[in-house]
């Protein structure tokens, strides 16, 4: 569909000018670091890099919705609605550490049909659409078509997780241990930059007690375009099941099955 690969375009553009932005704040003397109400980080960069892609949303397609982290939704006056988070992983970006990621996705009909995951610091970016494949590329080469792993003994898997500390207020850590128990080696390279080494091959898993639709929706198609998947704990490919996976096809009944058993999130059912 033109109109997708249109915008998945026009998606690589934005969040590379978004990155200029970025960049303009990371690892800058007198950053300014506020609380919001969930008591989770925000800064000039992401409020700036969320504006300046709505506006250019705004300006290219009009009729499209659009839902981000920062600001209150836009309704859309089509099938089109991005759903964006200027900076996955701001703690990251705070602390100077370059595992931070701009994220937008695209979604037609309800469905995630394409999806941008750039990261400003290492001048890399994955995306993926319908389709058209997972794609990888690494500053000024050439893209490459990149794949999840194929493997489907779970001793030899990569587990990637985001923060432990984030873990034992939902009563999930014995669950990640369950997990960890049995992979080869696990990691706390963790946000979106987990779940983008799942899609291009260096790892097998990558596990969140908490996302909102911000944090997942780009991945989603990603993922899938990769030959693996980015779904909720049950399973289900949906941007609203509040936590996430990212396994390799070969490894995804046995991770689901550990994750299913885990006490559901306040709110969730």
């Amino acid at each position: 569909m033109s109109e997708i690969i249109d915008r998945l375009h026009f998606s690589l553009d934005v969040a590379e000018e978004a990155s200029v932005l970025i960049l303009q704040h990371y690892q800058t003397d007198g950053l300014l670091v506020e609380s919001k109400s969930d008591e989770s980080p925000v800064t000039v960069a992401d409020r700036g890099a969320e504006l300046l892609i709505r506006k250019r949303i705004a300006e290219e397609f009009p009729d499209d919705g659009v839902l981000g982290e920062e600001f209150p939704d836009v309704p859309g006056r089509n099938s089109f609605r991005w759903i964006l988070d200027p900076i996955d992983g701001t703690k990251a970006f705070v602390h100077g550490v370059p595992l931070f990621g701009s994220l937008i996705g695209l979604e037609y009909e309800g469905r995630v049909v394409a999806g941008v995951c750039r990261f400003p610091a290492l001048n890399e970016v994955v995306y993926a659409a319908d389709g058209y494949g997972c794609w990888w590329k690494i500053g000024n080469q050439e893209p490459r078509r990149t794949a999840a792993p194929s493997t489907t003994d779970i001793r030899q898997a990569r587990l990637m997780f985001t923060e432990p500390t984030h873990w034992k207020p939902f009563h999930r850590f014995e669950t990640i241990m369950q997990v960890m128990d049995q992979v080869r080696i696990g990691r706390g390279w963790g946000d979106c930059y987990g779940h983008a080494m799942v899609a291009t091959g260096r790892a097998e898993i990558a596990i969140d007690p908490q996302m909102s639709p911000w944090d997942i929706a780009a991945l989603i198609p990603i993922l899938r375009e990769a030959g693996a998947s980015c779904t909720d704990w049950k399973g289900r490919e949906v941007v609203d099941g509040g936590d996430g996976v990212s396994v390799c096809a070969g490894l995804k009944d046995q991770v689901i099955a550990i994750l299913k058993a885990a006490p559901p999130l306040p709110g969730k059912k």
